[in-house]
């Protein structure tokens, strides 16, 4: 029973700090989200910044997973190459060493001067709606910082150190055999994959060591263990992604398996090293201050990893393309986006921004889509003519499909916690995606009416040829503008451009109109002719009006 009562303590409070940590994590990425999102853009020009962005995020936002996941969201939404994905990751396993550093503080440092400040701010802040992300912030971090004063207290009172069968038990593992060390990465790296939490284990790691029951070289062996571990997340979260995105996630894994795999290879020279940098007598027969000397191991080996690694980053980019080649290049897929999959949301900011990039996918399938119908309508052959309309008749489906996927993906956004702005960019893009699949509905009925017309036995003359492709001309530009204002930066875009090829598509429908009545009238040619042309110009002009409303919904008009 008192083992049992130990075990959910422990539990509890790993619970309260994967909580806290979650809570800042979160709370700081919906705070600056966009700003992180411009920082890994600008940022990681070379290997060295896109180190330092890494380093700088993960310290910031004190999740490795956390940036990893987000620098994979990013090459799956476009934004970043492999290789500076890699520099980021990298800069990640340096960051988060800084999590090894705040456990440890709760062994040295009085951390009740900082919770009790820190619960009463953010109450505050929570109750004013503009800064509640930051009060959320506090609270995270009053959290954390309770639970390491909690293990603390839990540690000695399990007074581990004079229990004769834990003492027996961990004491049965030779710290200068290789196989025990190799025995205790291997527990660090499966207890992290199921944990998910590499701040957990590595407090419950500290917890052991502070006790003197876990000997320093088996406390180690599980740090790197956890470097491993915590790999998994990204893998996990990569899953459904691209290809780039799969290499980016596999790239975090090689990393942190080939720095286990050097160390070991140095392991008691390395470990003295960083014994003596701590102020530890590697010599000597019990150890003290070990919480700062597990901490120091893992600034250590992570910053000596990324020294040696990053000469070999364009290596590493091609040894992951090797193990994960780009699949069915050629070939025709399944459906399947681009840019969005459900496995991946972490940061609002960042998740619009794939939509809004899958949208953009969106918009360009339906020029080609546009296109197309142009051919279709100039078609000479009949195989030609079905060869078309059979890729038009695919497309429309696609774009269904297209508008149902991004749909839910935003509404399982919007579950989230989230900013006024971000809201509001939902419902934009939400509007945005219904006008998009209005412009596919429309360039299937103008092939609809393309194949009435052929299956009629009769053909537009010479004239009525003319004029549809003048008003062809003029769809195709709104299109063009639309696709130059949604792929361009929302401030530097007007909508006054739209509007005239808008009101020269409403009087060109207008004259075209009168102008068939009369023909149809004077005999030139038939009413079932002449009704399917202006057919075919009825929805050019309704899809001009669809392209104003996508204009609109991107700009906020």
């Amino acid at each position: 029973m008192e083992i049992l009562i130990f075990a959910v303590k422990i539990l509890g409070t790993l619970g309260l700090l994967i909580f806290g940590m979650k809570t800042m994590s979160d709370s700081l990425q919906q705070m600056a989200g966009r700003h992180l999102r411009h920082i890994l853009g600008a940022m990681t020009s070379n290997r060295f910044t896109g180190i330092l962005t890494g380093a700088f995020i993960t310290s910031a936002v004190q999740s490795s997973s956390a940036t990893t996941v987000m620098t994979v969201s990013f090459v799956n939404a476009g934004l970043l190459t492999l290789a500076q994905a890699i520099s980021v990751v990298m800069g990640a396993n340096i960051g988060t060493t800084l999590t090894a550093w705040i456990i440890s503080l709760g062994y040295n440092v009085d951390l009740y001067t900082i919770i009790y400040p820190s619960f009463l701010i953010g109450v505050i802040f929570i109750y004013i709606k503009r800064h509640r992300f930051f009060g959320n912030f506090l609270f995270g971090a009053a959290f954390m910082f309770l639970s390491l004063i909690m293990l603390n207290v839990i540690a000695k009172e399990m007074d581990l150190a004079n229990n004769q069968s834990v003492v027996e038990f961990f004491s049965g593992f030779d710290t200068q055999s290789y196989f025990s060390i190799i025995v205790f990465v291997l527990i660090g790296t499966v207890i992290t994959c199921i944990a998910q939490s590499s701040a957990a284990v590595m407090a419950v790691t500290i917890m052991l060591c502070s006790t003197g029951v876990l000997p320093i070289h088996l406390g180690i062996a599980l740090v790197m263990g956890e470097n491993i571990g915590t790999t998994a997340t990204a893998n996990l979260a990569a899953l459904a992604a691209n290809t780039q995105a799969r290499r980016t996630a596999m790239a975090h894994l090689i990393f942190n398996v080939f720095g286990v795999i050097w160390v070991l290879c140095a392991f008691y020279p390395f470990t003295n090293m960083v014994c003596r940098l701590a102020g530890v007598d590697p010599e000597a027969k019990t150890f003290t201050n070990l919480p700062v000397v597990l901490a120091m191991f893992h600034t250590c080996f992570n910053v000596a990893n990324t020294l040696i690694l990053v000469w070999f980053v364009p290596k590493i980019e091609q040894l992951v393309t090797i193990i994960l080649p780009e699949k069915n290049k050629g070939k025709q897929e399944e459906f399947r986006l681009e840019y969005i999959q459900s496995g991946i949301i972490k940061t609002p900011e960042i998740s619009v921004l794939q939509a809004q990039k899958e949208t953009t996918n969106f918009a360009l399938r339906l020029r080609t889509m546009f296109d197309n119908v142009r051919q279709l309508s100039v078609a000479k052959s009949d195989d030609e003519f079905e060869k078309l309309f059979a890729e038009i008749e695919k497309t429309e489906d696609f774009c269904d499909k297209t508008e149902i996927e991004i749909a839910r993906y935003l509404e399982l956004l919007s579950d989230n916690h989230l900013s006024d702005e971000t809201k509001e960019k939902v419902r934009r893009l939400l509007r945005e995606i219904s006008e998009l699949e209005s412009i596919a509905d429309s360039c299937y009925n103008q092939a609809r009416a393309l194949r009435r017309k052929k299956s009629s036995g009769k053909d537009f003359n010479d004239h009525q040829y003319s004029q549809l492709s003048e008003m062809m001309t003029l769809a195709e530009a709104a299109i063009n503008q639309m696709i130059k204002t949604i792929k361009g930066r929302k401030a530097e875009q007007k909508i006054d451009e739209t509007f005239r090829i808008e009101n020269e598509i409403n009087a060109l429908r207008k004259r075209l109109k009168q102008d068939s009545i009369r023909s149809i009238e004077e005999k030139e040619y038939g009413y079932e002719i002449g009704t399917i042309f202006i057919d075919i110009i009825n929805e050019c002009e309704k899809l001009g009006d669809y392209v104003v409303n996508v204009v609109q919904a991107r700009l906020g008009k």
